[in-house]
């Protein structure tokens, strides 16, 4: 009988500070859940329910995407290359609106439609061959 010995733990009540800062250091890789329960003996269950109260970052249903640094780095790269690719649309839609204005302040100046004259149309084309006969 003298086997069943029954220990009864103290009960240990971590202040809100301590249990943010074991949380901050979880969050920045300091610690991991295991070594907190190691450390301040304490369960895995506790340190969860206050990551759950305390995070920013890890809470419950949030889910969390791993991947290489090569597939964040592709990622990054391919952002990169769509707003220089934007940025070269915009250069070349800004120059068609200026060489349109060119021709448009040309053909005013000089009172020929320069756009229908050197259009590159099929209705031009026939205009050509039918004014080089008269």
């Amino acid at each position: 009988m003298g086997k069943n010995k029954i220990e009864i733990r103290q009960r240990r009540i971590f202040s809100t500070d301590l249990k943010k800062q074991i949380i901050k250091d979880i969050e920045r890789g300091k610690m991991s859940v295991t070594q907190v329960c190691r450390e301040y003996s304490t369960s895995a269950n506790s340190v969860y329910r206050w990551i759950e109260k305390f995070s920013h970052n890890l809470q419950r249903g949030t889910v969390l995407i791993m991947q290489n640094k090569s597939e964040a780095n592709n990622k990054e790269e391919l952002f990169k290359k769509i707003k220089e690719l934007e940025a070269a649309l915009g250069r070349k839609q800004l120059e068609l609106e200026v060489k349109d204005k060119i021709i448009e302040f040309a053909s005013a100046e000089l009172g020929i439609d320069i756009k229908k004259k050197f259009d590159t149309g099929s209705s031009v084309t026939t205009e050509r061959k039918g004014s080089k006969g008269k």
